[in-house]
């Protein structure tokens, strides 16, 4: 049974107040701009606050929000969490959301991409004064949700999460030696009137060239070929006997659109409907800035106006 909806204050906010939850990694990263959203949010409507300290704690508060509406501080991936513990609950068409973003610029490009202002006091402002939007949804077959788009990355480009992996044997201790020597050397005293000795810093730049330099014999990686089946509503869009460069899917004006483009030249193959399905041999995919997979098989099916988000009028 659907609770009912709150009665609307004139600031646009329910008259059950909100509930403010502040994500943990925000507060680490930024407590001032936690402070910030606190403080107005507080100014504007009766607000609760909510520190939950793990993301236990954090499903925890959303599930005991009562009519109070949901006002995420955090990055895009607090918002994703949100959104993905209303969808498993049954409640997301109950909720309306908001959000106020803070956090690194890289962890915002989601909430820069739904029409949220950055900014701990444009984003508060937009919470109390803005208005709920219907936006679409993806959902995959293991019930995730994606809020923006994803992308299969193949040929010629870099390994999906290659950033946070570690590089070959030695290349952190050399990458730190590197680090370590130019501290030293600018921190080194040195008599007034004679330059630092040429021939020590020669050495250490030598034994560091020694330490990252790539083994002999060895090329660069090979180039990531990916073979991928593409279906649009069970029609087939490409199949395996095409190597992919990649395939990006996205919820546009009511239905679900694949963009597929082959390592050779050649148009992208471009589908429409209510869902998607890619199969093939192992890979993996960046939904709403975030790794996933390896899996050899996934579907995400169209749901529209399946949640709200504050936005500015």
């Amino acid at each position: 049974m659907s609770a009912p909806e709150p009665t609307m204050s004139h600031a646009g906010a329910p008259v059950g107040g909100l509930l403010v939850l502040v994500d943990p990694v925000a507060r680490r990263l930024d407590g001032e701009s936690v402070r910030i959203a606190k403080d107005v949010l507080s100014a504007g409507a009766a607000a609760k606050i909510c520190l939950p300290e793990s993301l236990e704690e954090f499903a925890r508060a959303l599930a005991r929000r009562g009519h109070r509406r949901p006002v995420i501080v955090g990055d895009d991936q607090a918002l994703v969490r949100a959104v993905g513990l209303l969808h498993r609950r049954r409640e997301l068409a109950d909720a309306s959301l908001a959000l106020v973003p803070v956090g690194a610029a890289p962890s915002l490009s989601l909430a820069r991409a739904l029409g949220v202002p950055v900014g701990a006091v444009a984003g508060a402002r937009a919470v109390l004064d803005g208005v709920v939007r219907s936006r679409d949804l993806l959902i995959d077959d293991s019930d995730g949700v994606v809020l923006g788009g994803l992308r299969i990355a193949g040929a010629g480009a870099a390994p999906v999460g290659a950033a946070g992996r570690a590089g070959p044997p030695g290349s952190a201790s050399a990458s730190g030696a590197v680090a370590g020597l130019a501290v030293a050397r600018a921190a080194a005293p040195r008599a007034p009137g004679r330059p630092a000795a040429p021939s020590v810093w020669s050495a250490c730049r030598s034994l560091v060239r020694t330490l990252v330099r790539p083994p002999v014999g060895r090329g660069a990686p090979a180039v990531q070929r990916l073979r991928l089946r593409v279906e649009v509503d069970g029609v087939l869009v490409s199949d395996v006997d095409q190597a992919v460069a990649d395939v990006a899917v996205a919820a546009r004006d009511g239905l679900v659109e694949v963009v597929v483009r082959m390592v050779d030249a050649g148009p992208a193959v471009i589908g429409r409907g209510l869902s998607v399905t890619v199969s093939g041999a192992d890979f993996r995919y960046r939904a709403d800035h975030a790794d996933t997979g390896p899996v050899r098989r996934r579907t995400w099916t169209l749901r529209p106006a399946a949640w709200g988000l504050t936005l500015p009028r």
